[in-house]
């Protein structure tokens, strides 16, 4: 995911175009630049690779006054990291263009363009923009007739921000899949593709919608829909800090965390998925290529990532038929390795600092894998850098010790990669493939659904207020939403908390149950179903508390011992991610209810960076 600034205003916008790059650093970077008009009407612009302070560096030494400009961080999808790929990229001398997201038809426009005498100087698919947009002038003068025109050729996702010599008065901005947002001042309007950016120059925001233009002028905004009829979009003002670690109206981190899902959960999926399929582009300039020789995946991780993994093997093995292991991170460095031909190496994290997991990476490139794969939340960190590819799951800053948005972003991510793996080997049916992104673009309205189930749970949550002992049930998918579910009791309740799947109680856990003991169960409405209904009697007849979260239309219902919280249905392959939110909301009201540290828990730490 790059990041998009651009200002029009009366006084000198370089600095402020400079502190938006900054503040969008953390979705990471490979490159930075920034196209100015100046005073004397020339358009100028200034690249550089690697961290927005080499192009801050820049400017001081060569600096770039202007009224009008637009900047950029790129992390590459096509072409590697160079001054040449880094945007803004030109036409002329007078047409500068910005880019996020992924442009699918580009070689196609790109063939078409060189015929057209257009000579191209980068190897990205956003150059093929703006030399589409400097042809289309020729006879539509306007820039936003022009870029209106322009976007209809598009397939893909993009968020773009063009400016003009020849017409200094405005930016001109277009949203397809790719998140953008206006920014209002006083005699001043600014663009950007998260608010975070300019909340050093304004609290008003107008959020463009999907297939959205919009002219920006320094006094005046136009906005039309993606019908091309003028529209007007709602100012919404920020009301929370510039920091995203503030707890707000929520008592604690991991309470706001929870509730931050369906947000961060879009947030990951933007400029990510095509109109039936998955951008396989989104995972790096090489994804295509690579991907098409996988054979076999190896996943590591910790923790709660571990389980994010787990719950990847099943999708894998299932959707793409690819062969998939699953490793704790701390267990993987120190063994010995026998490295299945063609694999791909998936590391998962949410600082990217995690010292067993990038022990293990770097263990790993001596191993012979065919590349190594990052699903991280922090662009800036050692497992990204290390990496080939990379995914940014984009879920922002996670202050609570639990995790609990990474989590879910994490899953959304690798169900992405899976998706991608299999559109390009060939082994996902294409009805399929487009059945799981229409279910993707509902899931945050699920997620939301689920949320609105909190005060039910917290009721749930005092059958546990006297409890030392739980156990979590699950099957298939679901048992790694039950370890996930005990690991997030233990760490802040304290509760001695175990996860089994659910076909093994026999084989041990179930001497372990008594009234003492609640079994809190995941039940989406699968086919492992009326298998699970039998492993609860087994429970209920020894005298078991059952929790039970089941789809409202699985039949089940509550009675002598046996509480049902109904979830909404869901798509099954994505019911792991829907069921995790209640297991966080019933672990949080539990440690409210115990009285321990909700946000830091003892003995832990939110990054483990040492053995």
């Amino acid at each position: 995911m790059c990041g998009i600034v651009a200002a029009i205003a009366e006084r000198n916008v370089s600095a402020i175009l400079i502190e938006g790059l900054k503040r969008l650093e953390y979705r990471g970077y490979d490159s930075a630049g920034v196209a100015i008009c100046g005073p004397d009407g020339l358009l100028r612009r200034s690249r550089r690779i690697g961290k927005v302070a080499a192009l801050e560096q820049a400017l001081s030494d060569e600096p770039l006054p202007g009224r009008l400009g637009i900047a950029h961080t790129r992390w590459a999808t096509h072409g590697v990291p160079s001054e040449a790929n880094a945007h803004p990229h030109f036409s002329g001398e007078a047409l500068a263009v910005v880019h996020n997201g992924i442009i699918e038809n580009h070689e196609a426009l790109r063939a078409r363009l060189q015929g057209l005498g257009y000579v191209f100087s980068s190897q990205t698919d956003t150059e093929t923009i703006v030399h589409l947009l400097h042809h289309t002038l020729k006879r539509l003068p306007e820039l936003a007739d022009a870029l209106k025109a322009v976007v209809r050729e598009l397939h893909g996702a993009y968020g773009l921000a063009v400016i003009s010599a020849a017409q200094p008065d405005r930016i001109l901005a277009a949203r397809s899949g790719s998140p953008l947002v206006i920014g209002l001042g006083l005699g001043e309007n600014f663009l950007a593709s998260d608010p975070l950016a300019l909340r050093q120059v304004t609290d008003r925001f107008v959020y463009l919608e999907e297939g959205d233009i919009a002219e920006i002028r320094r006094d005046a905004l136009r906005i039309w829909d993606a019908e091309g009829r003028e529209v007007q979009r709602e100012a919404v003002q920020f009301h929370e800090g510039a920091e995203a670690a503030e707890k707000g109206e929520y008592r604690h981190f991991m309470l706001k965390e929870i509730h931050e899902q369906p947000k961060v959960v879009q947030r990951t999926l933007e400029g990510r998925l095509g109109s039936d399929h998955v951008l396989v582009q989104a995972f790096g300039p090489q994804a295509a290529e690579l991907f098409a020789k996988v054979r076999n995946v190896q996943i590591v991780a910790c923790g709660t990532s571990f389980h994010a993994g787990m719950v990847a093997r099943y999708w894998l093995e299932e959707l793409t038929g690819i062969p998939c292991q699953v490793e704790v991170a701390s267990e993987f460095r120190y063994r010995k390795v026998a490295v299945q031909p063609d694999s791909l190496f998936v590391t998962i994290s949410q600082s990217g600092e995690t010292a067993d997991t990038l022990a293990a990476l770097r263990n790993a490139k001596q191993f012979g894998y065919l590349a190594s794969l990052a699903i991280c939340n922090v662009g800036t960190s050692s497992l990204v850098r290390e990496s080939d590819l990379t995914l940014l799951t984009n879920a922002g800053p996670e202050i609570g010790v639990a995790s609990t948005k990474a989590f879910t972003t994490q899953l959304v991510g690798l169900l992405l990669l899976t998706l991608a793996l299999g559109r390009v080997r060939g082994t996902l049916d294409a009805g399929v493939e487009a059945g799981l992104v229409e279910a993707l673009r509902r899931l945050p309205g699920h997620l939301q659904d689920a949320l609105a189930m909190d005060k039910t749970v917290e009721q749930v949550a005092a059958l546990f207020a006297e409890k030392h002992h739980t156990l979590f049930l699950g099957r298939g998918a679901q048992y790694p939403v039950a370890l996930e579910g005990a690991l997030k009791l233990k760490e802040i309740s304290y509760i001695h908390a175990e996860a089994y799947p659910a076909g093994e109680l026999k084989h041990g856990p179930l001497a372990l149950v008594d009234s003492d003991m609640p079994v809190v169960t995941v039940a989406p409405n699968n086919e492992l179903l009326e298998k699970l209904k039998s492993n609860l009697q087994e429970v209920r007849a020894r005298g078991g508390q059952l929790v039970v979260f089941a789809d409202r239309e699985a039949g089940m219902g509550n009675g002598e011992g046996t509480h049902v919280v109904a979830m909404p249905p869901i798509h099954d392959l994505l019911a792991p991610i829907l069921y995790t939110l209640p297991l966080q909301l019933l672990s949080y009201h539990v440690a409210v209810l115990k009285g321990t540290d909700v946000d830091q828990p003892r003995n832990l730490a939110k990054s483990v960076t040492v053995e």
